[in-house]
């Protein structure tokens, strides 16, 4: 798939701004604070209905106007695409594919797919179990649109038994309630852990292929879905069973603090280098390569899956690499995936890629063709 262009109104600090897309590769160059990483969120957004920055729509509207709106001229195998959305103050979202009115988010994602990989990713390794589950949510939705349907199921049924738990105390909850609710998180959050489950186990492989020649072979990945309701059983009803069982272990606990410690809410990923826990391996180097690989993986998995590359965006990301992470990463992309890639300078690029690429700059929301000032 190749992005034609893209048009933001009131996105971030974009007033207005229509981009062009006239090379495989595009390299946004520009300051901090300018405006780069709001055009990939706005890329992001498309393709997940989603940002990693914020779960609120009003943060990506501009001050002192009522909407934002992001459409996008797409290509794909199948023919072109029209994408746009509008998001107001309210709160309330219009999407449209092709110009016509879609009511759904299951209707509008799968589009566009795209992976995005900034410094905010290494939070993977360091970051709370919410993050790791974020960005497993991420690339399911991607692979599988209807996935955020039942992921919005779910957190409906959770918070519901959440207020049912918090009203009970301090007493004990009715036991005929209590079942209703427990059958119903089960049943949402076994569809949740089994397709998470699964991806790991896609995932995996590749990612240790991509970590094993990003550390030239010096290191093993090691990656695990962790949960307290064992999801390798071999049946829906073995997990839904075994469910119930963490219920009643947690009851007491659950009564006393009234909130809901069992289900995918809580679960984990656990990341290892040579079977060490990677958030306490130390060197920030490895941890680097550690997202680097899963970054890599998602891109071919995503790719695997529906038949097309997806867009690659780099956020700032190749300064933070040394040069041998950022020679694996740049021949990986080569001519396979569209990038758009932001950076504070170009001193990290051939001039192979420079030559191949379109460069622009980015000042206050505005794009505009790079020029060059260099001298001599």
């Amino acid at each position: 798939m190749y992005l034609n262009h893209l048009l933001l109104q009131n996105f971030r600090n974009y007033a207005y701004q229509d981009v062009s897309f006239i090379a495989p590769k595009t390299i946004l160059v520009g300051d901090n604070a300018q405006g780069k990483s709001n055009l990939l969120e706005a890329v992001e957004w498309l393709a997940s209905l989603r940002s990693h920055r914020t779960s609120r729509d009003r943060d990506l509207i501009q001050q002192n106007t009522d909407y934002s709106h992001i459409s996008a001229g797409i290509q794909r195998d199948s023919g072109p695409l029209d994408l746009s959305v509008t998001l107001r103050q309210t709160g309330r979202r219009s999407l449209m594919v092709n110009s016509e009115r879609v009511r759904r988010n299951v209707d509008f994602l799968g589009h566009l797919n795209a992976v995005e990989f900034s410094c905010l990713d290494m939070e993977l390794v360091r970051g709370s179990p919410g993050e790791r589950r974020d960005w497993l949510d991420r690339v399911l939705i991607q692979l599988e649109p209807i996935y955020a349907h039942l992921l919005q199921q779910y957190q409906k049924v959770l918070r519901q038994r959440n207020a049912f738990l918090k009203q009970s105390v301090p007493h004990p909850p009715e036991a005929s309630q209590l079942a209703l609710w427990n059958q119903q998180l089960a049943i949402a959050g076994t569809r949740l852990m089994r397709r998470r489950h699964r991806l790991i186990q896609r995932l995996t492989p590749i990612a240790q292929h991509w970590h094993h020649c990003l550390s030239q072979g010096c290191e093993i990945l090691g990656i695990h879905y962790q949960s307290h309701v064992p999801i390798q059983l071999d049946t829906t009803e073995a997990i839904l069973e075994s469910f119930y069982e963490q219920f009643q272990r947690r009851a007491i606990a659950e009564q006393h603090q009234g909130t809901s410690l069992v289900g995918p809410h809580r679960d984990d990923v656990s990341l290892e280098i040579n079977q060490t826990p990677a958030r306490q391996y130390g060197s920030q180097g490895q941890q680097r390569t550690l997202v680097l690989a899963l970054k890599l993986a998602e891109l071919h998995l995503i790719e695997e899956v529906i038949g097309e590359a997806p867009l690659l965006l780099l956020d700032d990301v190749l300064a933070e690499l040394d040069l041998h992470r950022q020679n694996q990463l740049l021949a990986t992309i080569e001519h396979r995936f569209q990038t758009i890639i932001t950076t504070t300078h170009l001193g990290n690029f051939t001039a192979p890629w420079l030559d191949a690429a379109q460069l622009l700059t980015v000042r206050s929301g505005k794009i505009v063709e790079y020029t060059d000032t260099r001298t001599g």
